[in-house]
């Protein structure tokens, strides 16, 4: 069984197993999970400041690694293919897309100040502008997005995909979608600016190390404010983006109608994107707890910004398998944008049709 524990850099020993990632302000990855610490990946541990990392403890157990698919009778899998309903479109993103834009977000956070910074920034976001208009996209799966092992790449994607996907149901136009897509790419470039140790720091920041992260939003406006061809709303979505309508945000406190839209909508995605992910400091949360944590902030976050993410945001895609509280496996059949987190699904042992939404007779079923 494999345990997860936190010790100081100081005191680990080679042949010792990293258990997270460490990442450069570029977001690239210079030591790997899972790699078999040496001498000399523990003295460039020391070398670049970082504290204490979390190291891998056991061996996997295969019942806990790998679950068997439930075996379904052949009446049942033929009833599921008849009462099935697609899921809207999802944004797809071919491999050659998925390397390109790697490679271009890489570009970005390596020099901020390059003449080429804001083309390529914008063949990005039409690289993925045209994935959602080619598969008219409507909805996004979250797992079906990932771009890259690097976590600043895969973030800043995400939520520039996300954020689109939110505006197209929320009836921007196609310009502000792209110009929210920007914006969205570009929300954490002020990351660039904060040390290595910071970023990859497990434990708990210190007050002053959590003010300093927080600079990160006026770091990033500062990179973006004389780049006269990027719009005054991407500069604001990047400044804003962890502003909250109660005024509990930063870095200002702003309230309300004084935050921009675009970073709104950014908000929102960004909080989602950063609990299912995972990173030095935490696991990540299920999709599921992500939502609920999202739809318990209703005095933090725009309501009308929050509905259409829920209604973009597909938990379970149809054909999932899922436990329910009952006990029985069952598998998704039909989801619904009002309902996001209580999908219709077929009982794969009873064959029995629970529509989690609307029966009332299933109030008491949930997915597990």
């Amino acid at each position: 069984m494999i345990k997860r524990r936190y010790m100081a850099t100081r005191i680990v020993k080679p042949g010792m197993v990293i258990d997270q990632a460490i990442i450069d302000r570029a977001g690239r990855v210079l030591i790997a999970r899972k790699t078999k610490l040496d001498d000399y990946l523990i003295q460039a541990l020391l070398k670049m400041g970082v504290p204490g990392i979390y190291i891998r403890e056991g061996e996997e157990d295969e019942t806990d690694t790998a679950q068997d698919k439930p075996v379904v009778s052949e009446a049942v899998q033929k009833k599921y293919e008849q009462v099935k309903v697609e899921d809207p479109t999802k944004v797809r993103l071919s491999e050659s897309v998925r390397k390109r834009v790697a490679e271009g977000v890489q570009y970005l956070y390596q020099d901020t100040n390059s003449a080429g910074f804001v083309n390529e920034t914008r063949t990005i976001t039409s690289d993925l502008m045209k994935a959602i208009s080619d598969n008219d996209a409507i909805a996004v799966d979250i797992s079906a997005l990932k771009i890259s092992d690097e976590y600043t790449f895969k973030h800043s994607v995400d939520v520039a995909t996300m954020s689109m996907i939110v505006a197209k149901r929320y009836g921007f136009t196609r310009e502000q979608i792209y110009e929210l897509g920007i914006a969205g790419l570009l929300h954490d470039i002020g990351k660039s600016q904060i040390p290595n140790e910071l970023l990859n720091k497990a434990g708990k920041l210190t007050d002053e190390e959590f003010a300093l992260m927080k600079q990160h939003t006026l770091f990033g406006y500062q990179i973006l404010k004389d780049k006269k061809e990027l719009s005054e709303d991407i500069k604001m979505g990047v400044l804003q983006h962890h502003e909250k309508t109660n005024g509990s945000g930063y870095p200002t406190g702003a309230k309300e109608d004084k935050i921009n839209l675009f970073a709104k909508i950014i908000s929102i995605v960004d909080i989602y994107d950063a609990l299912v992910t995972e990173r030095p400091y935490k696991k990540p949360f299920s999709p599921r707890d992500a939502v609920e944590m999202i739809m318990s902030m209703t005095g933090e976050l725009d309501i009308h910004v929050m509905r259409c993410f829920l209604e973009s945001v597909i938990l379970y895609p149809v054909g999932t398998d899922v436990p329910l509280s009952n006990g029985e496996m069952a598998r998704v059949i039909e989801n619904s944008p009002d309902y996001v987190l209580r999908p219709k699904v077929l009982g794969l042992t009873t064959g029995k049709i629970y529509d989690l939404a609307t029966d009332m007779s299933c109030a008491n079923v949930i997915i597990l």
